[in-house]
Parts: C-alpha cells; structure tokens; sequence
C-alpha cells in the first residue's frame, strides 16, 4: 500500500512545519512519499526513514484548466491514500479522476484564516482518529556523519540572516554588533552564517567587520551539507527561515526575530523563543506587517539569548 502526502507549499519552512503530521502518517501507513511545490525538499528529507521519496510538482498545480494534466501525474504515483494538508477543489478532482482509492483533505472553501498547525494537528487527529497528536517531531540526519560537524571546546552557534523575503531581515549591521558582543564573553564560540548565494554580500560584510578566523559563511554550501551546520549547532538566532525548523526540530534552543513572520511559523515547538518587538502583539505580526528592524535592538536579542550561553 502507498501512501502520499501533498503539500502545497513552496517555502522549505512552511513544509518542514509540518514534519511531525508526515511522520504520524508514516506510522500508521509505513513510509510516505511527498509531493511538494518545494524543489529542495528531497535534499532536506534525504535521511529521513520515515519518508520514502520527495517527489517535486513544478507544473499543473497553478490553473484549473490543467487538471487532467495533474490527474495524470497522481496516476503515475500510484497511490493508494493521499493526504492533501491543502482545502482545493483543483486537487481532491484530480486525485479523484486518477483513480485514488482514499483522499483525505482539508474541508474545502476553507481558506480563509488557515491556521498551518492548528488545522493540521486537528486534520492528522481527525482521519488517524488519535488524541493530541505531537505538533514537533525529530528532524533525521546521519549521526555518524553529524560528528564530523562538532568543533572542539567551541559552541556553535547558527546566525540566520539570510530569510525568504527582505522584510523579514534583522539586517548584517545588527548581526555584526551582536557578534561582537558574543566575542566580548569568556566563552568560545564559532559562528555560521546562513544564507542564500544571493545574500553573500551580507555574510561578506558581516565576516570583513569582525576580521576573526572563527566566522564562515554558508551561502555556497549545499543544502545537503547545511543541515549538518544547523544540527551541529548549540544554539540558532535569526530571522524566519528553514533554518530555525530544522534547529527546533534537533532540541536546539532557536531565537526568531519576528518582524513580517505569522506566528504559526515559531508557535509548534518549545525549543522556539520569539524575540518581537517592544509593544507589538505576536496576534498583529503577519507576512504583510512589515515591521521597521531597528525596533528590535541588539542589546535586546543579546538579553533574550544571554541565559543560553
């Protein structure tokens, strides 16, 4: 029996958010294959052995018009359960007409304030006909090769200053002052910077600034090798981004800086600690809020972090 889960999401966080309902399905149907809009899942989830193959949709999935198309791509699965964590006419017909024998989806024309954990866990609950179900889980990587990521009589510590969008970025000037900070305590420390290939100038910037041997930059690491950096770490701090899920996900205690982040994104693991801005309510920062950076200072995040060190 084959089981799917679709996600319809583009953004590596917003699928990785809901990794704990992927592995309570896994346990109940065995492993799971996931059909994403994510082009980079596969190299996340690659050690995952709950999770047999990630499969990329990168068409069909925009016009209704392309529906038989899209039934066509579910046949060649050949599955015999899907779960679509998604309330769309579009796919429940196409998985329909591909002969499907079990669709589980979200009850449609609901879209409006689609909350991603809490009607997610209330959707697993419901067709796995458990109780509370787990809104975390574990995030697998190799252990064996993980070791080879630790540095001796070092903390490692995960600045995430790259993000999906400029308007979550804290920005590299506040990274810099922070680390100085950091550098200024009696523990030794080795900081990674994560970010995209098209946010080195950022990194750059950052590591000229501070002009020490312990700071590199991760923007032309493969992601493959990046989780590692993640998992190897003691501590992350940054911005909204995949990084701060996969941390999270490994028991590593992660400081959000919430600046245009809903709080669905830092509100499903305890190992998450949100640092908002003076004033702001958590209820009142969406991907549309587009708060100012500098109203969160650096002695802020420096004093919301300081116990952890």
């Amino acid at each position: 029996m084959k089981t799917g889960i679709f996600l319809s999401y583009k953004g590596i966080g917003a699928n990785l958010l809901h990794l704990s309902y992927c592995h309570q399905i896994a346990e109940r149907f065995g492993p799971v294959t996931i059909i994403t809009l994510c082009s980079k899942l596969d190299k996340i989830f690659e050690t995952d052995p709950k999770i047999k193959e990630v499969i990329y949709l990168d068409k069909y999935h925009k016009k209704f018009l392309d529906i038989l198309n899209l039934s066509a791509f579910f046949k060649n699965l050949k599955l015999d359960n899907i779960f679509i964590f998604y309330p769309s006419v579009r796919y429940f017909l196409a998985c329909k007409i591909s002969g499907i024998k079990h669709i589980y989806q979200y009850p449609l024309f609901k879209k409006k304030n689609l909350h991603l954990v809490k009607t997610a866990k209330r959707f697993t609950e419901k067709i796995l006909k458990i109780e509370n179900c787990p809104t975390e889980t574990k995030f697998n990587v190799d252990e064996k090769k993980l070791k080879n990521y630790k540095i001796e009589n070092k903390k490692i510590i995960i600045l995430g200053i790259g993000s999906s969008g400029p308007t979550t970025k804290w920005g590299y000037k506040n990274y810099l002052s922070l680390i100085k900070k950091f550098e200024n305590l009696e523990s030794k420390f080795h900081y990674f910077l994560l970010c995209g290939p098209d946010e080195s100038d950022a990194a750059d910037e950052i590591i000229k600034g501070l002009n020490i041997p312990n700071c590199k930059s991760l923007a032309n690491e493969n992601i493959s090798e990046v989780i590692y950096y993640i998992s190897s770490s003691n501590l992350f701090i940054g911005n909204d981004s995949f990084g701060h899920h996969i941390a999270s996900q490994r028991k590593i205690p992660s400081f959000i800086i919430m600046l245009d982040t809903p709080e669905a994104y830092t509100s499903y693991s305890k190992f998450q600690n949100r640092i908002i801005p003076q004033n702001i309510s958590i209820d009142k920062i969406t991907h549309d809020t587009r708060l100012d950076p500098n109203l969160i200072g650096v002695d802020d995040v420096f004093n919301s972090i300081k116990q952890f060190i």
